[in-house]
């Protein structure tokens, strides 16, 4: 018998280091998602901090910040009984990454790092972090104490890895990660992967959204399953505009 499972994805308005205004609109983004009984609600790239921090994500300041807004989000019992898929930037053994949190019930699952980085164009991800290079492999995490205390937990896996449930498994890409030839979709999917996420801080050009509809299309045609596009939206402090238009395709379409 089929499980029916309902999804919820997401184009945010955030802003760039206004942290406590990122925070009540995740918040405010997970509360409408368990009204309509969604399982599963993924964000934007970033979207704790905003994309648009340029040389401030150089600043230890913002992942201190980054993460004392996320205690704040694991803590509030209107997120729980939904699994939360959020993007925030991380420190790990002293290198900087572009990062998804996946958290259910106020414990953190896992944290995969963006393997793929966006460097060109508008984008210069390199400046600011570091690529996880390390395919299919995951390292310990040490959580923030505030974390630890909130969660119970010392350490979390940090990698390329995937969430296993009891009825499906799922895995996330970032971004660019779509838009490169050996994409994370695809070997996911190898792997038995049915619910793709993928967060983004995508601008708005002429046509790039044509584009994506073709890519995550032929993602689902080639691999069959569910994806999930979140994107931020609106301006975000900086001199780019992104366009949201946050979709779900299921089996291209």
């Amino acid at each position: 018998m089929p499980h029916y499972i309902t999804l919820a994805t997401c184009s945010l308005n955030q802003w760039a280091l206004d942290f406590e205004g990122n925070r009540d609109r995740i918040v405010q983004s997970i509360v409408e998602a368990k009204a309509k009984n969604a399982r599963l609600r993924v964000g934007p790239e970033l979207e704790i901090t905003g994309y648009g921090c340029l040389d401030h994500f150089l600043e230890n300041d913002v992942y201190l910040h980054s993460w004392e807004m996320y205690a704040t989000i694991l803590a509030n019992k209107d997120t729980h009984d939904i699994l939360l898929d959020i993007g925030m930037p991380i420190i790990h053994k002293n290198r900087r990454y572009n990062c998804r949190v996946l958290s259910f019930n106020g414990k953190i699952l896992l944290i995969r790092p963006k393997i793929f980085l966006a460097n060109d164009g508008n984008y210069r991800e390199m400046r600011y972090f570091t690529p996880w290079l390390k395919t299919q492999y995951v390292e310990e995490f040490i959580l923030p104490r505030m974390i630890q205390r909130i969660t119970g937990q010392l350490t979390v896996d940090f990698g390329d890895a995937v969430i296993s449930t009891l009825d499906t498994c799922i895995g996330a890409e970032t971004c660019e990660e779509l838009f490169t030839p050996q994409a994370p979709h695809v070997s996911m999917s190898l792997d038995g992967i049915e619910i793709i996420t993928n967060s983004s801080g995508s601008h708005h050009e002429l046509r790039k959204l044509d584009t994506r509809m073709s890519m995550i299309t032929e993602a689902t045609r080639k691999c069959g399953g569910i994806y999930l596009y979140s994107n931020q939206k609106g301006c975000d402090g900086d001199r780019l505009y992104y366009d949201g238009c946050a979709l779900i395709v299921v089996n291209e379409r």
